[in-house]
């Protein structure tokens, strides 16, 4: 039984291997021909760390379809050969010859969970980074204009942006108290750096403003006495200095990673989610938002499990030759991710449970598989 746990792993792990690289070529490929006009001059070798940095994202994607291949592969050429007819005269059980792709998707299920919540969240924001601070050198300049959400109750507006010298030009920050909506602090600088998670202001101007008490200005004009008084408890503080450190929310990688792009990176991992979940004062929508992100993050790598499962049955009956093979995996690995982007889109329509528009795939692609192998 060792020998043939050792044969049937051995035939598993070329095509696995090989859809791996493949799958993953062709999507970085993709990545680099998008963006390849605006990386004209840069060295080849900060080309190849930005591609390097995608691939564990990349992974996550691309490691169901090669766990569909590796099987429809593997067992189609084992079936077309009559080696599982020999196999099975011999009193050995399907179920027994197939478990050594049960333990290679399961491994490989772990692997991109690892990936999934814990190395390709960071290396993601990384990515942004290098790629707009080194590759194209525009920094900040996608956010001027713009006012972005720098966490910890901070937003920040920039009229323009200094590539040359990092600076953001003509700065304003607002935060606002959460007991008391009308009660603010702005702060205006002439310029900013932002380095890390802190932004130095130079030039700049803080006002303490409560509106509450600026709607009571009018009819203080009119009477002298109370003005001073009504005025006070408007701008209860202003002051102005050359120099302002302000920790914020969201370090500089965190805001490209965000902000920069029509869409933002996935840059949560395993801990934001957590947090999100469980940390007290998180809003209703940001909660429910990390407890579908977190359930999407699990069902995709689970994918490898159940598309193993899925694609048994269909290698069984039509995996006869590479081609036939090659065509039959993406069929199915298609045919997956479409109904599973159809459930990330119900979920949203089903608050009370979302994991069951998320985990949909998974659940009918392990039906099927259950259903065809009975049959087979």
């Amino acid at each position: 039984m060792t020998r043939l746990t050792r044969y049937v792993t051995l035939e598993l792990l070329p095509p696995l291997l090989a859809g791996t690289l493949l799958f993953t070529a062709i999507l970085s490929f993709g990545y680099f021909f998008i963006s390849s006009q605006w990386l004209q001059g840069v060295p080849v070798a900060l080309v190849g760390q930005w591609i390097a940095y995608q691939v564990p994202d990349t992974l996550v994607k691309v490691l169901p379809m090669a766990v569909v291949l590796m099987t429809v592969v593997a067992f189609g050429r084992m079936s077309t050969e009559r080696e599982l007819v020999a196999v099975q005269s011999g009193g050995i059980s399907l179920g027994r010859v197939a478990r050594p792709a049960g333990v290679v998707a399961l491994l490989v299920t772990a692997l991109s969970v690892w990936l999934s919540l814990w190395v390709a969240p960071r290396l993601n924001v990384e990515t942004r980074g290098l790629y707009w601070d080194v590759l194209t050198g525009a920094g900040l300049s996608q956010l001027s204009g713009k006012t972005v959400d720098l966490g910890d109750g901070v937003t920040l507006f920039m009229r323009g942006y200094d590539p040359a010298t990092r600076e953001l030009q003509g700065v304003r920050l607002e935060r606002w108290e959460s007991g008391n909506a009308r009660l603010g602090t702005l702060t205006f600088a002439d310029r900013a750096t932002f380095e890390n998670r802190v932004l130095t202001l130079r030039d700049y101007r803080v006002f303490r403003v409560d509106f509450g008490a600026a709607a009571r200005l009018p009819g203080a004009a009119r009477d002298p006495l109370t003005l001073p008084g009504t005025v006070a408890q408007t701008f209860p503080a202003i002051r102005s200095g050359a120099t302002l450190r302000v920790d914020t929310g969201l370090s500089r990688e965190e805001t490209l990673a965000k902000y920069a792009d029509a869409v933002g990176a996935d840059a949560q991992g395993w801990p934001e989610l957590i947090t999100a979940l469980t940390k007290p004062g998180v809003k209703a929508a940001e909660r429910d938002a990390a407890r579908v992100t977190l359930n999407r993050k699990l069902a995709l790598p689970f994918a490898n499990l159940v598309l193993a499962l899925a694609a048994l049955p269909f290698a069984l009956r039509y995996g006869r030759t590479l081609g036939v093979a090659l065509g039959l995996a993406l069929l199915l690995a298609v045919a997956y991710y479409l109904l599973f982007f159809l459930g990330l889109t119900l979920a949203p329509l089903l608050p009370a449970l979302p994991e069951a528009g998320v985990w949909l795939a998974n659940v009918v692609f392990a039906a099927l598989g259950l259903t065809l192998l009975r049959r087979a």
